[in-house]
């Protein structure tokens, strides 16, 4: 018996149609085609969700922390409010404030001791040895300030 088309049959068929029994390349290629491009739209996520971490990547470690930290909440939440605070974080440069007090407080010890030697890491222990009472030492009276009069002042006969 001869194969014979419809007569409501155009006389050929679309590419993308396969006959019965044949492998429906059109579908295995659209298969891999989503599969990458899910792949492709997750890595693209989750490289824009660790945008800010890698923006404050040179930042101290308290702002990195807390950059990191609102990314992973953003992340797991859905809630863009945080992804937004990180990214403003990352962009901020906090003011170095250790440094400063550091220098400060080495001056400090440094004018204590009055001494001119280079002032050296704490002991990690203090030695333990007792101390004597010191006597007290009354503390000196200050007298006020008061300029002698000259006699080209005209201020210093008010003064009197």
């Amino acid at each position: 018996m001869a194969e014979s088309l419809h007569p409501a049959a155009v006389d050929h068929l679309p590419v993308f149609i396969t006959a019965p029994g044949d492998t429906d390349i059109l579908f295995n290629v659209m298969a891999v085609f989503v599969v990458l491009l899910i792949l492709l739209v997750g890595v693209l996520y989750l490289r824009l969700h660790a945008l800010p971490e890698h923006m404050a990547h040179g930042a101290s470690k308290v702002q990195l922390q807390l950059v990191a930290v609102l990314s992973l909440v953003a992340l797991f939440t859905h809630n863009h409010l945080f992804w937004i605070a990180a990214l403003l974080l990352a962009l901020i440069e906090f003011p170095d404030f250790s440094t400063p007090m550091g220098s400060m407080a080495d001056s400090l010890r440094k004018i204590a001791d009055r001494d001119d030697k280079p002032l050296e890491a704490a002991p990690s222990e203090a030695p333990h040895m007792p101390t004597r009472p010191h006597p007290v030492q009354p503390e000196p009276q200050w007298t006020p300030f008061e300029p002698e009069a000259s006699a080209s002042d005209p201020l210093s006969e008010r003064r009197r």
